[in-house]
């Protein structure tokens, strides 16, 4: 078999194999657990690490897996890109050097702004773009990148020509318009970080999901928080996956059933001001279906299917979701589904 393909990140000059680590769920295990994680992922073939302020204490442990004094693994052979979703440019400036601290280096590799809101560019009032800048020319950051969830946004972002990487979901689950976008940031040598392959854990065929990516100029990032997850990855470094008819069908059966509005389970929306656990809750259909049932048909599952019913309209997770989903009304059809499931007149 071939070996791992690598990519080259536009005009960075960051040359990674295309199989990469997303560190946000690394947040959810201790400290001892995620630093084993992240060398056995160095060790077994990655070297592109990506986290963010908002990802808790998901810095520190990257930090204390690779940052000075590790013992072990050579800094400049390990690629980190983190974000801020700072508003002010001191809030951007105090986010950056709380990131030198908890990575325990002196750079990073690619400072991205995280699920921006707009592309930010110098002169536009915010000063954002301005501390970029100036970070860069200190040495405290290599290369500007961003992260968006809407693809108008996205689309500007790739035309800007201000941005070294864009960052933005990309899965199997893709439409003609994201796979457009993925061809407008080759041809104008933006590197294509793919977040979200899995969309947000509906898709459950690692195979089927690295065989897609591997037919485009991308870099995915996997979310990762079990050794049992990694060693899934790190197959694909021995034996690269190629896009079989069998995997065709599955991906074809799986853009049947999941296109259109659904939820990725990001969960930008929450709080809820009624405690409504919306980014599960709302994709709930499609998860009691693709996951063991069971776990999904628990008595706390069922207590929080119910607050559904204690939805008041606030509005509040409409302006705050990046896909511009109608959440009250997908939550509504959720628990229809669900009370239908619980009572037997629908079988999963």
């Amino acid at each position: 078999m071939p070996p791992m393909k690598t990519i080259t990140l536009g005009t960075t000059g960051i040359t990674t194999p295309q199989n990469a680590f997303g560190a946000l769920p690394v947040q959810r295990v201790n400290m001892e657990t995620a630093v084993e994680i992240l060398h056995r992922a160095y060790d077994g073939g990655m070297t592109f690490f990506d986290t963010a302020r908002a990802y808790s204490d998901s810095e520190e442990k990257m930090g204390q897996a690779f940052g000075r004094d590790n013992g072990k693994y050579d800094r400049e052979k390990i690629f980190i890109a983190t974000k801020s979703a700072a508003e002010t440019p001191e809030k951007l400036k105090a986010d950056l050097e709380t990131s030198l601290h908890n990575l325990k280096t002196d750079y990073i590799d690619i400072y991205q702004l995280h699920c921006v809101k707009q592309c930010y560019r110098p002169g536009d009032g915010t000063g954002l773009y301005e501390v970029l800048q100036e970070a860069k020319a200190q040495g405290k950051i290599r290369h500007i990148g961003i992260t968006a969830h809407k693809i108008g946004i996205a689309e500007e972002i790739a035309e800007s020509g201000l941005y070294e990487t864009l960052q933005f979901p990309f899965s199997y689950l893709a439409t003609d318009r994201d796979i457009a976008l993925v061809e407008k940031c080759k041809k104008n040598n933006i590197g294509f970080i793919a977040m979200k392959g899995l969309s947000g854990g509906l898709l459950t065929n690692a195979k089927a999901c690295m065989a897609f990516m591997l037919q485009y100029d991308v870099l995915p990032i996997w979310g990762i928080q079990r050794m049992s997850e990694l060693e899934q990855w790190l197959d694909f470094f021995r034996e690269p996956p190629a896009l079989t008819p069998d995997l065709e069908a599955l991906i074809k059966k799986d853009r049947d059933e999941l296109l259109g509005d659904f939820c990725r389970g990001c969960g930008y929306c929450s709080p809820c001001s009624v405690g409504i656990t919306i980014n599960q809750c709302a994709r709930m259909s499609q998860m009691i279906r693709r996951a063991p049932s069971e776990a999904w048909l628990t008595p706390h599952w069922q207590e929080e299917m119910m607050k559904i019913e204690k939805c008041v309209d606030c509005g509040a997770c409409l302006k705050r979701c990046p896909y511009e989903l109608n959440i009250p009304t997908l939550l509504r059809k959720n628990l229809v589904d669900y009370k239908d499931i619980l009572s037997g007149k629908t079988k999963v």
